[in-house]
């Protein structure tokens, strides 16, 4: 924690005074860290740097973190916004998963959190090899019926040397299916399209605003990742970026702690080309709604990036309205593939 406070000093000057319309408590389990401890970083932040009076201020949380007491704390020293790693309501899917809350704490967690909170997010997992399609379904339906305005899911990725990859290597549990995957997906913007979330992002949908003019409940925090806008990563691991360069800090917490008590910050830089910025873009518009503007690609690369997109546009995986390319759901199930193909 003292750390964390001495490298927000030490880093006071990354935006050049600009304003903070954004915070985000995450990349661990925040929801641990007692309600002083989160006042302390929010007055801190504060007191360094402009920040927005409507700031967005997200909590990443676990289900079985949650109680009334800490709902309030929270609410208290200005969390407006809650992320909720539910993952699935099906005992059999948390234990496959190894999460440390069941579905009572996930269902209860949800009940008492819409009393005192108005943006929520609700992360869920899909393409296990346990999850049915029904069984999916009443995961979303879920999420819906208890008016959750945000919602993110993510495939099951099976990562290199985890325990995962080495029990299915061993035949000892079942591998995912991109099949499964890709079907439940389908299946997924359906049911949301029907529900009336919008689309927004490939893993993100949300509720739109109210007829009395309410903003929508996109994350605020992650657009700003897909726009490409700046930000600062504080902590072991963190990254920040800003919009020439990336940084990321070392990730063990002992050399970390041991840097910033020196007054170093212990990080590796990344000085971005005029290519790794294009490709950047291409990357990051195509997932969201509103696609790839062709008129912030230089001249000399629109021609290239026409000639080339116009296989998926026959195939109808992409659409051109005017200087748009947007992927279209289908489109959306081989988005990395066709972002990669479109690189310079």
């Amino acid at each position: 924690m003292a750390a964390l406070l001495k490298e927000m000093d030490l880093q006071r000057d990354y935006f050049e005074k600009e304003k903070v319309e954004t915070i985000y408590f995450g990349g661990g389990t925040p929801s641990l860290l007692q309600i002083d401890d989160l006042n302390v970083q929010l007055e801190k932040i504060r007191s360094i740097f402009d920040v927005a009076e409507d700031a967005e201020i997200t909590l990443e949380a676990n289900p079985d973190d949650i109680n009334e007491e800490k709902l309030t704390g929270w609410k208290e020293t200005g969390i407006n916004r809650l992320s909720i790693g539910v993952q699935s309501f099906f005992e059999e899917d948390l234990r496959w998963m190894n999460r440390a809350h069941d579905v009572s704490h996930a269902v209860v967690s949800l009940q008492s959190a819409v009393r005192q909170f108005d943006n929520i997010t609700v992360d869920l997992i899909y393409g296990t090899p346990l999850l049915t399609n029904e069984r999916w379904q009443q995961n979303v339906d879920a999420v819906i019926e208890l008016s959750i305005p945000h919602l993110s899911c993510y495939a099951l990725t099976v990562e290199s040397k985890t325990p995962l990859q080495k029990m299915i290597s061993l035949g000892k549990m079942e591998d995912v299916s991109p099949d499964k995957q890709s079907e439940q997906f389908l299946l997924l913007m359906q049911w949301m399209e029907q529900a009336g979330y919008e689309h927004y992002e490939i893993s993100n949908f949300a509720k739109l605003g109210s007829s009395s003019g309410r903003p929508g409940f996109r994350s605020r925090h992650n657009s700003s990742y897909w726009q490409q806008k700046k930000y600062l990563g504080i902590g072991p691991s963190a990254h920040s970026f800003n919009e020439n360069s990336r940084q990321w800090n070392v990730s063990n917490n002992t050399v970390y702690i041991e840097s910033i008590n020196k007054g170093i910050i212990p990080f590796e830089r990344e000085e971005l080309t005029a290519i790794q910025k294009t490709n950047e873009y291409i990357m990051t518009s195509l997932r969201t709604m509103e696609g790839l503007d062709l008129t912030k690609v230089e001249a000399e690369l629109t021609d290239r990036l026409i000639k080339q997109t116009r296989k998926y546009v026959d195939r109808g995986l992409l659409l051109q309205k005017n200087s748009w390319l947007i992927l279209t759901n289908e489109g959306k199930l081989l988005a990395d593939g066709i972002a990669s193909d479109l690189f310079v």
